[in-house]
């Protein structure tokens, strides 16, 4: 038995802070690309393909692409600083940095980590989400959890990935699809009359790991001179596979989070979709009724920067007047793991 003795006599120091429920708002975003651009006649002297090919196939006409020495890390604080200055506010109000990444810098520390020091976030902690083209929209939820539980105020989500540094210029049917990119949102909680994050739907399906992967580098393939010989290090992917699964996933991901809130998608006022083959962006937007001056489509100019798709997209909307205060907003997405996810939100500044 636990001696019990004095017990009575003594009394807790434990004081709980309160916490008030609250929404969670997109408040701000900021993107960054690096500024050397590889065009479509750059790939015709890489690979064996040619311009008209890979716009009829995917939409995409350049991508940029980091110098060498440039990291992931050195984007998503590019992207964060256009994202804080947009907000009038500095980083060192900043409580949590969730970083939606495939190509951290290294394997540790984090990438977050990295960012909150080159940022100067001095009062945030952070960690990073691997959840390949759904980095975005799921590390968007995880931080409006946070302002919504009333834990956080103020919550940096940031997609970034250097896809350069695992494609393999070599392989045609992959090289000409990725590019580099970051984008940054600010997450508050919404005042008075504001709607903010209303919903979403996630799913994962393991068993299409192997379609989209990076097969060597992490516990199962430690690198060794026989993986690197066997380019196990840069992407590999099964086009028909991971093509139908995008197709079907992104419309039922889609349906479902409009369905189960009662939204029309007539009543869209844009779709910013993750931005890997213009086709499946196309045929998402047919099925939900949306004409296309609707959709947000930037795949020509970046390419699929997996997890900066979504914001560099926010981007682009935000760039060409396309959002406004109110608006009903529908982001979806499907990636390696395979990963789903789509959140339906009012936009708030």
């Amino acid at each position: 038995m636990r001696c019990l003795a004095g017990a009575e006599e003594s009394q807790l120091s434990l004081q709980l802070k309160p916490r008030v429920a609250a929404r969670a708002k997109i408040s701000s975003v900021g993107t960054y690309v690096p500024p050397r651009v590889l065009t479509n006649a750059d790939m015709e002297r890489m690979v064996e393909t040619n311009d008209q090919w890979i716009m009829e196939r995917t939409g995409i006409r350049e991508r940029h692409v980091v110098d060498a020495g440039v990291a992931t890390s050195d984007m998503a604080v590019e992207a964060a600083k256009v994202c804080l200055a947009r907000r009038g506010i500095d980083a060192s109000e900043i409580d949590c940095i969730i970083v939606g990444t495939v190509t951290p810098d290294m394997l540790f520390p984090a990438t977050a980590c990295l960012v909150q020091n080159k940022l100067g976030a001095s009062k945030a902690w952070g960690f990073d989400l691997s959840a390949a083209c759904s980095a975005f929209t799921y590390s968007l939820q995880v931080g409006a959890q946070f302002i919504q539980s009333g834990a956080h105020k103020k919550v940096l989500v940031i997609g970034a990935d250097t896809m350069s540094s695992i494609v393999d210029y070599t392989d045609r049917a992959t090289c000409i699809l990725f590019g580099d990119g970051a984008g940054c949102v600010l997450l508050e909680p919404c005042e008075e009359g504001e709607v903010g994050l209303i919903d979403f739907y996630h799913e994962v399906d393991g068993s299409g790991g192997s379609a989209l992967c990076m097969p060597a580098g992490g516990s199962l393939h430690p690198p060794s001179a026989e993986t690197v010989a066997a380019r196990q290090h840069f992407i590999k992917q099964e086009g028909q596979t991971v093509y139908k699964f995008a197709v079907r996933k992104m419309m039922e991901a889609s349906e479902h989070v409009l369905q189960a809130n009662g939204v029309l998608g007539s009543e869209l006022a844009a779709f910013i979709p993750h931005q890997a083959n213009k086709r499946i962006i196309l045929a998402t937007a047919e099925r939900l009724g949306l004409s296309e001056d609707r959709v947000v489509i930037n795949i020509d100019r970046y390419g699929n920067t997996t997890g900066g798709t979504i914001p560099l997209a926010m981007g682009t909307a935000l760039e060409e007047n396309r959002l406004k205060k109110g608006d009903l907003v529908l982001l979806a997405s499907v990636g390696a793991g395979f990963t789903v996810g789509a959140t339906l939100l009012r936009w708030e500044f």
